[in-house]
């Protein structure tokens, strides 16, 4: 919606002599602003200021609403197209039995096969913090299960008392 305030039509121009261009690209050259919008009105047009900084400034006769019609649909056709990038989170812990790893990890291969990325968590509780290196030693348990379907994006790193590692899916050929 801002976009739309910033654009200058019509009366709004306060410049004296503008650069005109028609809507079928014909070049009408330096006019008066009057004249300019004299020539969008006969067309039945409207006088789009389009470049405001350069000398003299350049102005389109166009229909505006069809232009910015036109606009909203490439928006959407655009945001259509948009691949949206699903994070699945599974959270671990330092005191982790190696069979709840291995269920954890099966559902991170089905987040996997699915094309959904999987953030690995280490919770450090307490006295944890003080030892983060086993938060890595449960991550570097779990990317061994991982490494045939997956790309690993970021090593495991302490962040505040999480230890995180991004695994990715790898691309099918």
């Amino acid at each position: 919606m801002s976009k739309d305030k910033e654009v200058v039509l019509n009366d709004d121009i306060r410049a004296r002599e503008v650069r005109c261009l028609g809507d079928d690209g014909t070049q009408y050259g330096i006019i008066s602003r009057d004249e300019a919008l004299d020539k969008a009105e006969e067309l039945g047009l409207d006088l789009v200021l389009i470049a405001p900084d350069a000398k003299p400034p350049v102005c389109k006769i166009m229909d505006y609403g069809k232009f910015r019609y036109q606009q909203e649909k490439k928006k959407k056709e655009a945001k259509k197209k948009q691949k949206v990038i699903e994070v699945k989170e599974i959270k671990l812990s330092i005191k982790i039995a190696d069979n709840d790893i291995n269920y954890k990890v099966k559902h991170a291969r089905e987040f996997l096969d699915e094309g959904k990325h999987v953030k690995f968590r280490v919770f450090l509780k307490g006295r944890e913090m003080a030892n983060p290196e086993a938060g890595v030693v449960v991550l570097d348990k779990v990317w061994p299960m991982l490494e045939d379907i997956a790309i690993r994006d970021k090593a495991p790193n302490v962040e505040g008392r999480y230890v995180n590692m991004l695994v990715l899916p790898k691309v099918q050929k």
